[in-house]
């Protein structure tokens, strides 16, 4: 708790050092919302083979900009995010064939998916244009995720599951313990960072285009010696679009 309680103070002290900075005062707040697509993975130790799990993302946005240090325009973000993480198996023989299940005849698959309300707390810095233009920018520090549910799709009992043949047949992985496993915490953290585009109209908002990663410092799983995976992180890359539409705005001309 110690580790997560320094990474919330992250980006707080990010922006507080900037503001003691000689600059010039901004006093903007605005907010909106947030939408996108989510490409996860778990990192599970013993290794899970797996492709991208697809999910989407959206939300709630606030910023609030309080200066600007020469060229660099200093903001701290914040969101709440409503997010479908998972992982997604990738059930492939030595030869890279896919497996086909003795009982349905067709390929097996499997896929987890796990919903999670998520809050970045992050630090801004930008450049280019405030009210009316481009800007570009780049954002990191620490999330917190609250897990909300989960999800099973397979299209095969259990039971009748193809293993992994000592004669190389079958599935490149015997690892299959967290196929029944239910998420043990519930609670998850880690560090976000992202780049992005801002595309500012004057009386109108500003239209962000953001790509994003995360990665997760937390399990997922129990990880003690008497528990099966010594890892299972979350981690994804993210590609949304976020709206924000001004509350308060700085009164100085010059702000172009």
């Amino acid at each position: 708790m110690n580790r997560l309680f320094l990474l919330l103070l992250l980006p707080i002290l990010s922006v507080a050092s900037a503001v003691a900075q000689v600059g010039q005062h901004r006093n903007d707040f605005a907010v909106g919302f947030n939408g996108g697509v989510m490409l996860s993975k778990v990192g599970f130790m013993p290794e899970v083979p797996q492709d991208m799990h697809t999910g989407l993302t959206g939300g709630f946005t606030m910023r609030y900009t309080s200066e600007k240090y020469f060229n660099s325009i200093c903001a701290i973000v914040a969101e709440v995010n409503y997010a479908q993480v998972g992982w997604k198996e990738s059930i492939l023989t030595p030869e890279d064939e896919p497996v086909i299940n003795a009982t349905t005849g067709l390929a097996e698959e499997y896929q987890r998916d796990m919903t999670y309300l998520q809050v970045p707390v992050l630090a801004r810095m930008g450049w280019g244009r405030e009210r009316r233009g481009v800007q570009f920018f780049v954002q990191a520090g620490p999330q917190i995720g609250f897990f909300l549910n989960e999800k099973t799709k397979m299209n095969f009992p259990w039971d009748s599951r193809t293993p992994k043949y000592d004669d190389g047949t079958g599935r490149t992985s015997s690892v299959v313990a967290q196929d029944t496993m239910s998420v043990q915490r519930k609670v998850d953290y880690g560090i976000a960072g992202g780049l992005g585009l801002e595309f500012s109209l004057k009386n109108v908002g500003h239209f962000l285009l953001e790509g994003r990663y995360y990665y997760g410092l937390g399990d997922i799983f129990d990880n003690s010696k008497r528990d099966y995976f010594g890892r299972s992180n979350l981690s994804n890359i993210t590609v949304k679009l976020t709206y924000l539409f001004d509350i308060t705005k700085t009164k100085i001309s010059n702000i172009k």
